[in-house]
This record gives structure tokens, sequence and C-alpha cells, in this order.
């Protein structure tokens, strides 16, 4: 399995790109950014997009990818997938002809280059070559993490969260995974806005780590662009053996 980060970040700053992830060249795990991060041919290739929440720094890659699909190829479809609630508000405050184009009637209702797909919560679903289960956690809006594996390996995905519990119970029940891929978004400092929006600070990670799989790598993202320094210091005094940073524009495997 690959992953490559296209964007890790939980705003927009200078070369700074919000919150995206690439899986096998086909599967887009959060859709804050994508035409910024990957060529149209490499665009195109794209069949699906997981999605934790409908916040734009999450969605507006997709909206995006649709325009250039309808674009450069309107023979393609991409599937967008994430639970109930998220596709609800994707198809209401989104692609409702309002806000952004309703693709999923472009170019025509019964051939559109995009697809809404609700996941069944808690439930493990086939998106393309993966296995996708969605299980909420604590966000200022519905929002789902993810456990996804391709029958051998496979990682968590926190979406963005505060303090949560049923993602790790669910972890601890799964094998072959490989990582852990953590949302935190404002330094200890930040606590109290940290709590009102739903996000973690390095020390509610630290907290959140007893909870989570034992030993398995905690890869963070969503770290906000205008307080990176502080909050990556913080994170280095946690557990610099196990908690890394992800590098925007790299490729993992496992």
């Amino acid at each position: 399995m690959r992953l490559k980060v296209l964007g890790a970040y939980g705003s927009e700053g200078q070369g700074q790109r919000p919150s995206a992830f690439l899986v096998d060249d086909r599967v887009l795990v959060d859709a804050g950014t994508v035409g910024g991060a990957l060529s149209v041919p490499a665009q195109i290739a794209v069949e699906h997009a997981i999605l934790s929440h409908a916040h734009l720094d999450h969605t507006v890659g997709l909206a995006f990818l649709a325009d250039t699909l309808a674009m450069i190829a309107p023979e393609r479809c991409i599937t967008a997938c994430s639970i109930a609630p998220v596709i609800d508000t994707l198809r209401a405050h989104v692609f409702n002809d309002t806000l952004w184009p309703n693709f999923t009637v472009i170019p025509s209702r019964a051939e559109p280059v995009l697809r809404l797909r609700e996941l069944p919560e808690e439930t493990e679903s086939r998106v393309g070559e993966l296995w996708v289960t969605p299980v909420p956690v604590d966000h200022a809006v519905a929002t789902a993490g993810f456990i996804v594996h391709d029958g051998e390996t496979g990682f968590v995905y926190s979406g963005d969260t505060g303090p949560t519990l049923r993602l790790w119970q669910t972890a601890r029940e799964m094998r072959g995974l490989k990582a852990l891929i953590v949302e935190t978004a404002f330094p200890n400092r930040m606590d109290g806005l940290a709590r009102a929006s739903g996000h973690l600070t390095p020390a509610m990670l630290g907290r959140e780590m007893d909870k989570m799989p034992p030993d398995l790598p905690i890869w963070v993202f969503h770290v906000k662009p205008q307080i990176y320094q502080e909050t990556a210091e913080e994170l280095a005094q946690i557990d610099p053996a196990r908690i890394h940073i992800l590098e925007q524009g790299k490729t993992y495997n496992f």
C-alpha cells in the first residue's frame, strides 16, 4: 500500500496545503487539495474519495476535481464516500447549483462525473480495491474516522477529532495495521479553542495514546500552519520515537 501526502495541514499557507491523501493512486482520503498537488492525468486516474466530514479544508479539492473531470474527461467518474450526514451536507450545501455546480448530474444524470455514496457506520465496505470502515469521532460537525486496509495491511485515519474512544476500540480489534494517522491542530495553550472546535493538542494526543493500539507509529497531520512550529515542538516532547509529523509531498509505503 502506498500513501501519498497531497496536503498535511489544517489550513492553507504559502506552500502548505490542506489535508488530503492518495492511496495507491486511485483513492483519496479527504480532499482538502487535489489539483494543487496532482497533474491533470493523475487527477483523472482517481476513482474514489473517502471524506471524513464536509468542512472546506477536507472537501474543496473534490469540488475542483469534479470541475476538471467535466472539462477534460467527462467520461470519467469519481465516487465520494462517507457516512450519511456528510453525504447529505455535500448534496444540500455544496453540490447544489448555488455554492457550486451540481456535478452529480453533469454531463448527465445517468453518467455524471461525481457520484455520492453513503457508507454504513462501523461496517466494512468495499471502496475500489480497499476495505473501509467508517467510525464516528468527536468533532464540531458529523465526522468519521476510517480504518482502511487492502486485505493485508492498513492504517487508521482519525479525521478531525477531539478526544474520542470508539475509533480506537475498533482499531484495537484489527490486524495488519501499520500506522495511526491522527490530527493535532493546536498547541497546548489553545486547549480551550481545541475543545470547543473538536480538535487535539499535543497534550490531548498524549492522553489519547493510552486508548490507541500499542506500538504503532503515530503520523500527525492537520497542524495549523500559522502555529506549526510551536505545535511541532510540543509534539516532539511526547514520544519522538513514535510520533512523526507527516511530510507534504512524501509517499509512505507499508
